[in-house]
């Protein structure tokens, strides 16, 4: 009995003085979300891109889906680009991932390639097209997102759009030069929920954010006009557009951008 009430005695010591908290506390709560903080640094002019590979079908991806909305969310105002691509293998398993896109997944075994990976897997995080972590692994996805935002951009990205009707397009100019090096353009939707009842998830209400519905790949200095249709549940105040400069050698990101409806 001694034994016990010294422990209790310590544990409630340490909540007074804040050195541990308890789940749900107000301090615990504050350090969740410090904890999803990168550093401010007003001589910062770069960015990070941040590839979540997930789906509906995974259990292990939630978990990742909420980091990278706590990152998105407890960062305002840097150049912090969030872009998740729903792959399709897992529409197998019990559940079809509503969106789902297998040009997704051939994206994934793209990086798998350019960052000799022996295989792809879900959830997976990659910054900057340049390093990978598993979808969870917050202190590092951290570590290289602060990383990415504390290096100049090696190329600019300007993006306008216009909407006419049903259809979308986007005018852009970019300073890429070298070989392999294009414009990709993603049309995001902000947010959706989903009420799963098959495979992994079977029950789960799930919260998405950023979720990519179309890519498309450009020259870097075409002078031409991209134009998209729109899907028919576009909503202006709902979605973005999420311009990026990749090479297509190895995977690198040199540039950002974004445009909001």
């Amino acid at each position: 009995m001694k034994r016990q009430i010294t422990i209790a005695a310590m544990i409630l010591s340490l909540l007074i003085f804040g050195i541990i908290s308890l789940p749900g506390s107000p301090v615990s709560n504050a350090l969740f979300a410090a904890s999803k903080q990168v550093p401010t640094d007003p001589q910062q002019k770069g960015f990070a891109v941040i590839e979540l590979f997930t789906s509906e079908g995974c259990s292990s991806c939630p978990a990742a889906d909420e980091l990278v909305a706590d990152i998105q969310k407890e960062n305002p105002g840097k150049q912090i680009y969030v872009l998740a691509f729903h792959v399709d293998y897992w529409d197998r398993q019990g559940w079809k991932d509503r969106f789902s896109n297998h040009e997704f997944t051939e994206r994934q075994q793209l990086y798998s390639s350019w960052l000799n990976l022996e295989t792809i897997y879900t959830p997976q995080v990659v910054v900057n097209g340049s390093t990978e972590y598993v979808g969870s692994d917050a202190p590092h996805i951290l570590k290289a997102v602060s990383n990415g935002l504390g290096h100049d951009p090696a190329n600019t990205l300007i993006v306008d759009c216009g909407i006419v009707g049903k259809r979308l397009t986007i005018n852009y100019q970019s300073t890429a030069t070298d070989k392999g090096d294009e414009v990709l353009l993603a049309l995001v939707q902000r947010s959706a929920q989903s009420a799963v009842r098959a495979g992994e998830n079977a029950g789960r209400s799930l919260s998405h954010v950023q979720i990519v519905r179309q890519l498309v790949h450009a020259k870097p200095n075409s002078k031409k006009a991209v134009t998209l249709d729109l899907p028919p549940d576009f909503n202006p105040k709902e979605w973005q557009l999420i311009g990026l400069v990749q090479n297509s050698l190895n995977g690198h990101i040199s540039a950002a951008t974004k445009f909001d409806f």
